[in-house]
């Protein structure tokens, strides 16, 4: 049996053109980074963003990346950033893959003008990575 012939959900439609995969998934890192890269640029001392955890303060506490500030996607205004520079990377995250609060955060912040990108994998990739969470009293 030839794979090159068969017809299922994942070859029905064709994949993209070298080229345009090329493009697609140089784009994709304007947009997204992962867990091992945020840690490793963490533990550099000298990230070059800010991470934000778009959680509850309540979840924050219970469980965040060291480092990070908390600060809910439907909170995120401007009067909120004042604080940064214009041109402050953020880097937003969330619960994990189940969760759509990092990209609502991203929204909040590109409508915003801020550069933004979001955490694949949230709280859950961090932990799947084998990375430690930081708990803090809820004030």
């Amino acid at each position: 049996m030839s794979t090159l012939t068969e017809n299922n959900a994942v070859t029905t439609v064709p994949a993209a053109d070298s080229t345009a995969a090329l493009a697609h998934f140089r784009a994709s890192l304007q947009f997204e980074t992962d867990c091992s890269d945020v840690a490793s640029a963490l533990a550099s001392g000298s990230p070059g963003f800010v991470l934000l955890d778009v959680r509850s303060p309540a979840l924050f506490a219970r469980g965040h990346i060291p480092g990070a500030v908390n600060l809910m996607h439907g909170k995120i205004i401007a009067s909120k950033l004042a604080d940064y520079p214009h041109d402050t990377l953020f880097v937003t995250y969330c619960a994990g893959p189940h969760c759509n609060g990092a990209t609502r955060g991203a929204i909040r912040l590109a409508q915003l003008g801020r550069p933004v990108k979001v955490m694949i994998g949230g709280v859950t990739g961090w932990i799947d990575e084998g990375f430690d969470l930081a708990t803090s009293d809820l004030a």
